[in-house]
């Protein structure tokens, strides 16, 4: 079974088909969001002591913090599903 790796920056992979949503930090929600990660140790910061631009949503439960963009991120998350096909 081959499992399709999305590149989140900085030499940093998730598998793509665990990935639920991939949004920005800017808003009040995805803050508390953050928040709460880190208080149940589910916050996993990818960003290697850059900004975060994007957070991505795992569906195991896990909060993924990259310093890419969360368009560029979301482009490459398309050109994995387009790729599949």
């Amino acid at each position: 079974m081959e499992k399709n790796l999305l590149n989140i920056g900085f030499g940093n992979t998730v598998v793509a088909e665990r990935v639920v949503a991939i949004v920005s930090p800017n808003s009040s929600p995805m803050k508390r969001l953050k928040d709460e990660a880190r208080d149940d140790h589910h916050l996993i910061d990818a960003t290697h002591g850059r900004r975060t631009r994007s957070i991505i949503i795992m569906d195991s439960n896990h909060i993924v913090l990259s310093a890419i963009q969360a368009e560029t991120i979301s482009q490459r998350y398309e050109m994995l599903k387009e790729a599949e096909e």
